[in-house]
């Protein structure tokens, strides 16, 4: 059984300091990763830059995983047109269906299990704009057509942004374990129905790789700061969290452009 290196999970439980645990019976033949959007562009120009500055390393981490027999699924929501003729998004349709015992779509933050975001990470927060930047308004019509073209996407490969369609990949596979990575954190990372929430609903074991994430926010103390405070929510309410250095070895990925 070829495994990644052990690995140590990040978690919080109230408001304690993160605990890490470590995690060493990993077998990559049954893991899969979710590629969440990491589009070919985004209206806004700083969060752009950051996926641009971020995805040479998620696409390091994949190739690695993927040799290890990993699953690697890309979901660039709204972008299947692109894919229309690949392997990869045949895969994806081809994956004997499975009925799912939850509702399958996308999920808003859920007052059972987590308080509402703050402001500066809602919902309604159209940029995570960098000094300087000119902050641009989200929303249709949106500028993305495809996955960024450093991420690559090999034959072995799924292409989806359909739940039902990740949920039969992931059940004909046997899979559980899930490292998902990508953006945005506060909102696609977490809502779609290929995020974070889902896969907590459909009992699977999500783990954010938090060094290979981004968020959408506004936070006066800039970025990376505001980035650590919505990954600690997840840490405390969601999943634990993981980082490349530890999935498959080499530098853990830091953003060059900040905020």
């Amino acid at each position: 059984m070829t495994t990644p290196r052990t690995s140590l999970l990040r978690s919080r439980s109230g408001v304690s300091e993160p605990v890490t645990v470590p995690r060493d019976d990993w077998d990559a033949a049954r893991i899969a990763v979710v590629v969440c959007d990491m589009w070919d562009t985004t209206h806004c120009v700083s969060a752009a830059r950051r996926v641009i500055d971020m995805a040479p390393r998620i696409n390091e981490v994949a190739g690695r995983l993927r040799r290890d027999g990993a699953l690697i699924v890309h979901a660039p929501g709204g972008c299947m047109g692109f894919y229309a003729e690949s392997s990869a998004r045949d895969r994806a349709r081809q994956a004997p269906r499975v009925r799912s015992r939850v509702p399958v779509g996308w999920h808003d933050w859920d007052a059972s299990r987590e308080p509402p975001l703050p402001s500066a990470l809602g919902d309604d927060t159209p940029c995570s704009c960098e000094p300087g930047d000119p902050c641009t308004e989200g929303g249709p019509p949106y500028p993305w057509t495809r996955r960024i073209d450093s991420i690559e996407i090999s034959s072995s490969d799924a292409v989806t942004d359909d739940g039902e369609e990740l949920l039969a990949l992931l059940e004909h596979g046997g899979i559980d374990d899930v490292v998902v990575m990508g953006v945005h954190l506060n909102r696609c990372v977490l809502g779609r129905p290929y995020g974070i929430r889902q896969l907590v609903y459909w009992e699977k074991r999500p783990v954010l790789c938090r060094d290979l994430t981004d968020s959408y926010h506004r936070d006066p103390r800039g970025h990376l700061r505001g980035n650590e405070d919505m990954i600690a929510r997840v840490e405390r309410y969601w999943c634990p969290t993981v980082t490349s250095d530890q999935l498959v070895g080499g530098a853990r990925f830091q953003f060059q452009s900040t905020g």
